[in-house]
């Protein structure tokens, strides 16, 4: 079987044409304006931020960048947060994640107004998505239902397995694959018969950040597989660099799956452009 891989990195391009023409619509009104929180300087914290940067210079958005040191106490974070929810130029705000482990991650979420919570984590937010009537979409299973659309892949009646239960990821997206109308399952680290399960697939997502850990023995013959775990693998021999690579042995599943996302040039520009779909979003509705 000859598998199709699902270039994100195009649909991505795609979507963001879609985006500027959003905000060329009302030329009138002040740019959006995403503010984005750094606690520390996290070496892949910054790489993401950077990657937001990029997009929102490429489609003529505002960006600012509110950096704190890592030993900042929690009423930092929260006065940042407070002065951000309360002016009125800034449209989307989030709080770049990991953060240092004295910082109450939970308190810090439910912090940013969630009208402006474009990472779409808030209690009230995540609800929303739950009960089918989301203001914003969690970014991450947002670029996964959009590239299986793009794609002209029936979600509808599909048998749909998760590997992983993150909050970020899992949880949210199997609420959203429920409102394709697919059948869901999400599995984890107590999940007995794994490869069984994940067999049974019709659309089988990786969400857990073991380099590799979905072999052929977890594929059935045609399902598509989306990989949305990004690890950074050492290289094997001096003088080469680490390489980045996902959730699913890739090369193994070739010719079995009928279609997969690469690593990287799948998901991850999927993330960003729905991260921005969701600022220009907060704009609209504040200038609505």
């Amino acid at each position: 079987m000859e598998t199709k891989i699902i270039n994100g990195t195009a649909h991505a391009v795609a979507i963001r044409a879609e985006i500027k023409k959003r905000i060329n619509a009302c030329a009138s009104a002040a740019l959006p304006h995403l503010a984005v929180v750094l606690v520390g300087e996290n070496a892949d914290s910054l790489a993401y931020i950077r990657h937001k940067r990029n997009a929102c210079a490429e489609l003529g958005m505002r960006f600012t960048l509110h950096e704190l040191e890592e030993a900042a106490t929690q009423q930092q974070v929260l006065d940042i947060l407070q002065a951000l929810n309360h002016d009125k130029n800034v449209h989307g705000i989030l709080v770049q994640q990991p953060l240092p482990a004295h910082i109450n991650t939970h308190e810090i979420v439910c912090a940013i107004a969630p009208e402006k919570d474009v990472d779409c984590l808030h209690p009230l937010n995540l609800g929303l998505v739950a009960i089918g009537k989301p203001r914003f979409l969690p970014a991450t299973p947002a670029g996964v239902i959009e590239l299986l659309k793009r794609e002209g892949i029936d979600i509808a009646g599909k048998n749909a397995v998760i590997v992983g239960r993150s909050d970020v990821v899992g949880k949210p997206l199997a609420f959203m694959l429920l409102a394709e109308n697919a059948t869901v399952t999400i599995c984890h680290s107590k999940t007995q018969n794994l490869e069984e399960t994940c067999r049974g697939a019709d659309i089988l997502i990786a969400a857990i950040r073991d380099p590799k850990y979905i072999t052929v023995d977890y594929v059935k013959p045609g399902a598509v597989v989306i990989d949305v775990g990004i690890n950074l693998v050492a290289a094997r021999k001096e003088g080469k660099k680490a390489k980045l690579c996902g959730d699913v042995d890739y090369d193994g599943v070739l010719g079995i799956a009928s279609h997969i996302t690469p690593v990287p040039g799948g998901v991850g520009p999927m993330t960003i452009a729905a991260l921005m779909q969701n600022c220009v979003r907060a704009w609209e509705d504040s200038n609505a």
